[in-house]
């Protein structure tokens, strides 16, 4: 059985979402979750024109500094009918996130995530790198 290095996969949840994602290092894993979420919320862009942004957000922690971006991305989506599926040049920091984001208008999404929570939210260093549980308010 071949193990992918980084993903994410949904787990049952009462009545919420749980995603869980892995990946080789914590850049990587803050990707993995921003695509696991749009894949939760079966986000589909249009073909067009892209559009790019910057975003420089820093928390008291990793988990929070999570919650922060994908929170964000949702703002976006939310506020400016934008998803992103290209995280260019990603820098992390334990307290800190640099990155360029790109992505377009979206086209179609069959399910809304209102929230990211903190329930049960840990990264949690692995031998194969670093893995989180998160938990969507939909």
């Amino acid at each position: 059985m071949v193990v992918q290095s980084a993903g994410y996969h949904e787990i049952e949840h009462m009545a919420d979402w749980e995603l869980h994602v892995w990946a080789p290092n914590l850049s990587a894993l803050f990707e993995q979750a921003a695509r696991g979420m749009y894949a939760l919320s079966g986000t589909h862009l249009q073909n067009g024109p892209r559009r790019m942004k910057f975003l420089n957000l820093s928390a008291a922690d990793r988990e929070s500094l999570l919650v922060i971006f994908l929170e964000e991305l949702l703002f976006l989506g939310e506020q400016e009918h934008i998803g992103f599926d290209n995280y260019d040049d990603l820098r992390l920091s334990e307290n800190r996130i640099e990155l360029q984001i790109e992505g377009a208008t979206i086209l179609s999404q069959s399910k809304e995530i209102k929230a990211v929570t903190y329930h049960n939210l840990e990264i949690r260093e692995t031998k194969q790198g670093y893995e989180v549980n998160i938990v969507f308010d939909v």
